[in-house]
């Protein structure tokens, strides 16, 4: 008799890791594409004799050894699965009918079929033989290596920025006043970082994709990974669009201060008490997501990540190598690391802490911000969604950190900014300008064209609006300066 899991896997119906299949006289073709795209993603179990709606048909009794043995065959030939692979099917009986059991597990190879690759996605077996990126994760995958390490010989550590590598160090200091990286060079501390590796090809010494992103110029990043690039938007009163946005391209550490004042410009900071002691449990729920999104995206693919905040919730996705799929539990949750070095790193200047302890954090704090609990979703991609009480969005809009009406005393978008006071005639083109160079003192004027959608003539009248008026300062060159806003 069949046994009772396998009857529960059964009326549970296909899924990633469930097929059924009809194969009443023979084993069809499509079956070995199965077990390919089993061996390839999370393995699985195939029941032949049952209907795709999970009716037991049963094999004709003259024919069950007859499609035991075509199985056993063909899965043992190298020209029809490469590499071959040891499996026995398990006859059991129900109802007088006969069925054929397969447990597919993991393979630690990259399986083809008849020459092709396949991938399993949702109920269905995905041919990925022409997808460069698609079959570049599956090695990935299946080899333990990560896309991160990738070494580029042509550049070295002077061609990182020094004031970032700086900037690390402070902040290491501010988290361990004897840190290591106090005493060290430059070079010193992007070598401790495991930041640069010897080329396995050509056994030439470089800095790391890791280190490019972490420490690189925008112009480097851009050079190595063009597809790098955060979205984030705010979408609660035109829901058909957008009230406002911000296309973040560049490094992962000003990507995080980026990701985290937007958040703060849009979500309210409401009261909360973790025993007798004052948390933001709004900022520490934005450190947990943004420094996830950050560190735990799979950085090959083309996808998009993004950060969206909306009346009911705040979400966050990101292409992931995955380890499973679908909707992961506190309780069972293994952590798995993504990108060891941009982890570390993270860690060691107190953007994240140990692995595993932002789900446990995040639902802690989305309890006291929204009474919710989050939901962590695991895939190709990877998916946070937090709930959102009506007051995280209820008084807050796009407008609430840019300037406006300041020739008002006492208003409160002026209070807020702080350092602009007195009569000022700003267009709204002039105070979007203003707002988002205060957010990102080094943003770029093409970012600036971008995320503010205006044109280049627009941004020129304004900055200079701005200049003149005393508001904005340049300080250094055109090129790798940064604006100071500048009170009146």
């Amino acid at each position: 008799m069949i046994p009772q899991e396998l009857l529960k896997l059964i009326g549970s119906g296909e899924s990633i890791t469930v097929e059924f299949k009809k194969s009443r006289t023979e084993v069809t073709k499509d079956v070995y594409e199965t077990v390919c795209a089993f061996s390839n993603r999370d393995g699985g179990h195939i029941f032949l004799g049952v209907k795709d709606n999970g009716e037991i048909l049963g094999i004709e009794k003259d024919n069950v050894d007859k499609v035991k043995k075509e199985f056993v065959t063909s899965i043992n030939n190298e020209n029809k699965m490469y590499p071959p692979l040891y499996l026995t099917p398990m006859e059991y009986e129900i109802d007088g009918k006969r069925i054929l059991y397969i447990r597919v597990p993991v393979s630690q190879d990259v399986c083809r079929c008849n020459g092709r690759i396949f991938d399993r996605n949702h109920e269905s077996n995905i041919d990925i033989t022409h997808h460069s990126d698609e079959v570049y994760r599956l090695y990935a995958r299946k080899n333990g290596c990560y896309y991160v390490n990738k070494v580029f010989p042509a550049f070295d550590i002077s061609d990182l920025r020094p004031d970032l590598i700086e900037r690390a160090r402070n902040m290491a200091r501010s988290r361990a006043k004897d840190h290591p990286w106090l005493g060290m060079t430059n070079e010193e501390v992007i070598r401790s970082a495991g930041l640069v590796l010897k080329d396995q090809y050509s056994g030439k010494e470089g800095i790391t994709l890791a280190a490019i992103l972490l420490f690189g110029t925008d112009q480097l990043i851009m050079s190595v990974l063009p597809q790098h690039k955060t979205d984030t938007i705010f979408r609660v009163f035109n829901t058909d669009r957008y009230d406002d946005r911000d296309v973040v391209i560049t490094n992962l550490i000003e990507s995080y201060d980026r990701l985290m004042a937007f958040g703060k410009k849009h979500l309210n900071d409401t009261f909360h008490l973790d025993g007798i002691q004052s948390v933001s449990a709004r900022d520490n729920i934005l450190r947990e997501i943004v420094s996830n999104l950050l560190a735990h995206r799979d950085f090959s693919s083309g996808y998009i990540a993004k950060l969206v905040i909306e009346k009911k919730y705040i979400y966050t996705e990101n292409a992931s190598l995955s380890h499973g799929h679908g909707a992961l539990s506190l309780t069972t949750f293994e952590p798995f690391p993504k990108n060891p070095p941009i982890s570390k790193v993270f860690r060691e200047i107190g953007l994240a802490d140990e692995l595993g302890s932002g789900m446990r954090n995040t639902y802690k704090y989305t309890k006291m911000y929204s009474g919710g609990e989050p939901q962590f979703v695991e895939g190709d991609v990877f998916r946070i969604t937090i709930p959102l009480a009506e007051v995280a969005t209820a008084t807050v809009g796009p407008n609430s950190y840019i300037v406006t009406d300041l020739d008002t005393p006492g208003d409160t978008n002026r209070d807020i900014n702080g350092d602009i006071n007195g009569d000022i005639n700003l267009s709204e083109t002039d105070k979007k300008v203003f707002s988002a160079i205060k957010i990102n003192p080094r943003i770029k004027r093409q970012e600036l064209i971008s995320s503010l959608e205006i044109g280049k003539s627009t941004l020129d009248r304004s900055l200079k609006k701005l200049k003149d008026m005393g508001l904005l300062k340049r300080v250094g060159s055109n090129k790798t300066g940064s604006w100071k806003c500048t009170p009146l």
